[in-house]
């Protein structure tokens, strides 16, 4: 699909726009003043394929641990902020490698405008927040919240960044009703070359919260828009990161990983297909080798998914096949050894760099 054209924006290491690949954020729900916690839990979002990172930036103290986090890892530091310009200053001189701002609760311009100085000083992009939930007043429709609201609210703040003679500027409008975010950003798409980050925010817990952001990130995506993506969901971000990455090979913009194919199962399925799917994934999930994994629980389709997939097992009564490269290599295994056998076999492979 072709995507939109885009200006670059350096985040650290990180690229955003420019044709670049489509960036996997998150952010981490830890106290940020809690140093240790806050950089395992970056780790962990690192291992599972994150790219950048937010962190709350409540207060001073929250703002002044960024010094010490960065010390600790490498992936590139966004600065969430909220209320208070002065909170971005010192997340500036603490080493953060991008703001984040929101127009709806810090609106002097000459703040904003300082706040720009000292990025560009530094050499540090700013994303434009802007979310439903928190848009100023100014910006409403009869006090509703519209697409046209939300865009005007984002480039009210790109103009005063522009004059200002900042031009390293990130832009994301994120809503929990998809047709509010999907049009919102479309609006903005057309109005300049920006990157645009991508999410939907409050989209739920578990199967809600992942449906509703694979739709609307994936609608936008579908239609060339966007250039990094954060999966919003409460509990452990880590999931936000692996769901990222699910949307993003749907669509066959990024590759990293296993991809599953898995059957559905019906009353022919003989073994327990997601349970075995699910041992496999968990096993093999700080892979970032790319290949395929068909897990079929029957013969109509399983010969033939088996055959096409880099590794596959095919089920039968209480027994699978391992497939690997299309050919049968264990032709009769246990149930209860199916996931142990097709992971070691992978390992063994990628060891030897032969997956």
């Amino acid at each position: 699909m072709t995507r939109r054209a885009t200006r670059k924006v350096a985040v650290g290491g990180v690229t955003i726009g420019g044709g670049s690949p489509i960036v996997v954020q998150s952010m981490t729900n830890t106290d940020t003043a809690d140093v240790q916690a806050t950089v395992a839990q970056i780790r962990a979002l690192q291992g599972a394929g994150c790219e950048l990172v937010r962190v709350a930036v409540p207060d001073m103290v929250a703002a002044q641990a960024i010094r010490e986090i960065k010390r600790e890892v490498t992936l590139p530091l966004v600065a969430d902020i909220h209320y208070d310009a002065r909170l971005a200053l010192a997340a500036l001189e603490a080493g953060a490698d991008k703001l984040r701002l929101n127009p709806g609760n810090i609106c002097d311009p000459e703040e904003i405008k300082r706040v720009a100085a000292a990025a560009a000083e530094r050499g540090v992009p700013i994303r434009i927040g802007v979310n439903a939930g928190s848009l100023d007043a100014r910006f409403l429709k009869g006090r509703k919240v519209t697409p046209e609201g939300m865009a005007e609210a984002a480039l009210w703040e790109v103009s005063l960044l522009e004059e200002a003679g900042f031009r390293d500027i990130v832009i994301s409008l994120k809503a929990h009703d998809v047709e509010l975010t999907v049009e919102a950003n479309r609006l903005v798409a057309k109005e300049g070359d920006w990157p645009l980050h991508l999410g939907i925010t409050e989209p739920g817990a578990g199967v809600p919260g992942m449906v509703r952001s694979a739709v609307g990130i994936g609608i936008l995506l579908a239609e060339g828009i966007g250039d990094t993506i954060r999966v919003s969901l409460p509990g452990d971000p880590v999931r936000e990161v692996e769901v990222a990455w699910e949307i993003l090979k749907s669509l066959g913009l990024r590759r990293r990983g296993p991809t599953f194919v898995v059957c559905p199962t019906c009353g022919r399925t003989g073994i327990d297909v997601p349970g075995i799917a699910d041992a496999v994934r968990r096993e093999l999930s700080q892979l970032e080798e790319t290949f395929t994994i068909a897990v079929m629980g029957c013969p109509v389709n399983g010969i033939g998914e088996a055959q096409r997939a880099d590794y596959a097992i095919l089920g039968g009564k209480g027994y699978g096949t391992i497939y690997a490269h299309g050919e049968v290599v264990f032709p009769k295994v246990p149930e209860g050894r199916l996931a142990d056998e097709l992971v070691a076999l992978i390992l063994r492979e990628v060891k030897t760099g032969a997956a």
